[in-house]
């Protein structure tokens, strides 16, 4: 399974592990792990909240179960973090192919035309006004988290794949 929420990359991967941190060991209900999250990573919303919670399933760091969510007891390292973003986030792989079949920097404005292909058409009809702008919005958090994630390099002209 793929999730296509991504929230904004933080400024370190620490972040991460207090938002997993967050997740109850006990099954919680959504409106209690989001709560928690807004408390303990100070978000503005339940949304952002949300938008984590999903993020942790995708990482593999949390779980919905019958009972709730639940925290998975593994510590995130970037190896781990890398290789569940890149095979459960949707478009990460598609993104990192992009980046490194290109020959120069690429723009977030570059990456999401190489991108847009690969967007759901029933994300066309959802928001046939706006679904531009909601796609290029998340290829550039993709990318932001491909940069803190170390398989991505932001230049001054642009991304590129990082140097191995």
């Amino acid at each position: 399974m793929k999730f296509k929420l991504v929230p904004p990359a933080p400024d370190d991967l620490d972040v991460v592990a207090d938002a997993q941190r967050a997740v109850p060991l006990v099954p919680g209900s959504e409106d209690d792990c989001c709560a928690r999250l807004m408390r303990r990573l100070d978000l503005p919303s339940r949304d952002v909240a949300r938008t984590w919670l999903t993020f942790l399933r995708a990482l593999e760091l949390a779980e919905e179960t019958s009972s709730g969510f639940r925290r998975i007891r593994v510590d995130p390292t970037e190896t781990q973090l890398r290789e569940t973003f890149r095979r459960r986030v949707f478009g990460a792989e598609e993104v990192v192919t992009t980046l490194e079949t290109a020959e120069n920097p690429l723009t977030v404005d570059d990456v999401f035309e190489t991108f847009a292909e690969h967007v759901p058409v029933w994300e066309h009809y959802k928001n046939p006004n706006e679904w531009e702008v909601v796609w290029r919005d998340r290829v550039g958090e993709i990318l932001e988290w491909l940069v803190l994630l170390g398989s991505a390099e932001r230049t001054d002209a642009g991304y590129v794949p990082a140097a191995e």
